[in-house]
């Protein structure tokens, strides 16, 4: 065997596991995908659990998108107990499942949604980009909460 050869295949081994170490490190970061109201009307129907994030004096206001999981993350101040929520979320599904997380403006939930992909390793979350305010502009059908 010449030089050549030898770093020939020693060129293309450390690329094979180059590429290798690439599609693990990038496959195991969860992804948050932005999503209109027409996709999120097709991931409810597919099962997709969604959970909104708002307030109770929110969901009461506007209503909520049927199926919707209602768990409060923020308060009116700002303030969140992770545990806790993250207790209830677990009750609905798990991070290997996908899941949509909706708001009133797509805001709160994509600051939940990123936080659960890059911090909580949530295999796929998506965001409600226009929230629930552009849920009721298109006039699709809401439940009221009590």
């Amino acid at each position: 065997m010449t030089l050549f050869n030898f770093i020939k295949i020693i060129t293309h081994r450390l690329v094979l596991i180059a590429l290798l170490y690439a599609c693990v490190v990038f496959s195991a970061f969860a992804e948050v995908e932005n999503i209109s109201n027409q996709k999120l009307r097709f991931l409810i129907s597919d099962g997709v659990p969604i959970v909104d994030i708002r307030e109770e004096f929110e969901w009461k206001d506007t209503g909520v998108v049927p199926e919707s999981h209602l768990i409060t993350f923020f308060d009116s101040e700002g303030r969140y107990d992770l545990k806790k929520w993250l207790d209830k979320l677990e009750e609905i599904t798990n991070k290997d499942e996908p899941l949509i997380i909706i708001c009133r403006s797509g805001r709160r939930s994509l600051i939940l949604a990123n936080y659960l992909s890059k911090h909580e390793k949530f295999l796929k979350v998506y965001n409600v980009t226009q929230g629930i305010k552009g849920w009721k502009n298109a006039n699709l059908r809401t439940n009221s909460v009590k």
